[in-house]
């Protein structure tokens, strides 16, 4: 019986991340792009470019979801990236990759906190 890994009927083994990691580093960055674009936007035609003028835009409710969602997709841009070099570069040792990835983690969820208590100081 002749083994046939080719075609329809082949094994296919792995996790199944690459199409979706794809379109997750995809999408994060067209976030990000827009956002850019926005800040652009705001910095080219702004007449105010003191101290003043940049904390009256940051104060802006709208403005500060758009930076919140601007961080999250970088976040999460991050993560994906660094996950998929740790699985595919870095050491073979299941421990040792988890601890790296927890750590990750763990970083990433505190400048995300961070990043909300600049955005929402008083």
């Amino acid at each position: 019986m002749a083994n046939n890994n080719i075609g329809p009927k082949r094994l296919v083994v792995g996790a199944h991340y690459g199409l979706r990691d794809w379109l997750a580093q995809r999408m994060t960055a067209v976030v990000m792009v827009l956002y850019t674009i926005i800040l652009l936007i705001a910095f080219l035609s702004g007449k105010n470019f003191s101290y003043e003028g940049w904390a009256g835009l940051f104060a802006q409710q709208w403005f500060k979801i758009a930076t919140f969602v601007a961080f999250l997709a970088l976040f999460y841009h991050v993560w994906v990236g660094v996950r998929d070099i740790l699985m595919d570069y870095c050491t073979k040792s299941v421990g040792l990759r988890l601890a790296l990835q927890v750590a990750t983690i763990l970083w990433l969820v505190g400048c995300a906190g961070w990043a909300a208590q600049i955005i929402w100081r008083a």
